[in-house]
């Protein structure tokens, strides 16, 4: 059975048997109808996925692989903003009426800055460094830029990733400060796991270990209901990612590079709410 499921499955009964609600509080989030958006959380949950083992998605329920993949790539190679560059509209209730999530996101990861070695953004410079100083413990990546945080329409949520290499196998750690278990967490997950895929490829590495660290997972009051039903769901064997080996350059990458063989999920009739 996928080791997703049963990480996914151990993190809710966790935060539903043992968490904090905080109901009586004041929140910011709201349903669409207005109403507090009130959750039950732990705090730091960390998790482990062995990529060389499985490609950690859900099966219990469906996780959106192409869509997911794709604003993956929005924020790392097209380093965008702009809600008009995803094919999805899950980044919508965020845009302003310039049609961008404003300094986020893509927009941090895109900012340049010059080293003795020439100008760099994040994400090329994370290229750099693992191809020409992979033993390095200072490749890493910070969105959560203290400046521009009051021209973002939403804070990072993931905002920070580690990269380190152990002899020839790539590894990262993904800090996230929030995270909504239900909506978000195997989304985050798999795009984090791809991207270390994806980086290992192009650095002429072996794909090693993913480590989420969460410092805030929490189940929203609106979603308790189908958290029980989806972790009581029949599971099954994680599917088998094909990645196009022909491409060595990231910013090569397409959605239409990865495919998921066998990928078996179960239904899920229930529309989630978000809460904004």
């Amino acid at each position: 059975m996928s080791k997703a499921d049963q990480i996914f499955i151990a993190n809710m009964k966790e935060i539903l048997e043992n968490g904090f609600w905080d109901t009586n509080l004041p929140v910011r989030p709201r349903w669409e109808d207005g109403t507090p958006a009130h959750t039950v959380k732990k705090f730091c949950i960390v998790n482990r996925y062995n990529l060389q083992e499985e490609l950690p998605i859900l099966t219990i329920r469906r996780t959106a692989f192409k869509s997911c993949l794709d604003e993956l790539l929005w924020i790392w190679q097209k380093k965008s903003n702009r809600v008009q560059d995803l094919n999805s509209h899950i980044w919508d209730a965020w845009a302003d009426e310039n049609g961008t999530i404003g300094k986020a996101y893509g927009y941090q990861l895109g900012k340049k800055s010059k080293y003795p070695e020439g100008e760099f953004d994040q994400v090329d410079r994370v290229l750099y460094d693992l191809k020409h100083n992979p033993q390095s413990r200072r490749i890493m990546t910070n969105i959560y830029n203290f400046e521009d945080l009051h021209e973002m329409r939403l804070y990072p949520c993931a905002y920070s990733m580690t990269f380190n290499v152990t002899g020839d196998t790539l590894n990262g750690i993904l800090n996230q400060r929030s995270n909504d278990m239900l909506t978000a967490n195997n989304w985050n997950v798999l795009q984090y796991s791809l991207l270390l895929i994806m980086f290992a490829q192009v650095s002429g590495l072996k794909v090693g270990e993913l480590v989420h660290v969460i410092a805030d997972a929490h189940i929203y009051d609106r979603h308790v209901d189908i958290v029980k039903e989806v972790i009581n769901k029949p599971q099954h064997p994680a599917p088998k990612l094909k990645v196009n080996p022909n491409v060595t350059n990231f910013y090569d990458f397409k959605v239409g590079d990865f495919e998921l063989v066998d990928y078996e999920y179960e239904p899920l009739d229930k529309k989630i709410p978000v809460a904004v």
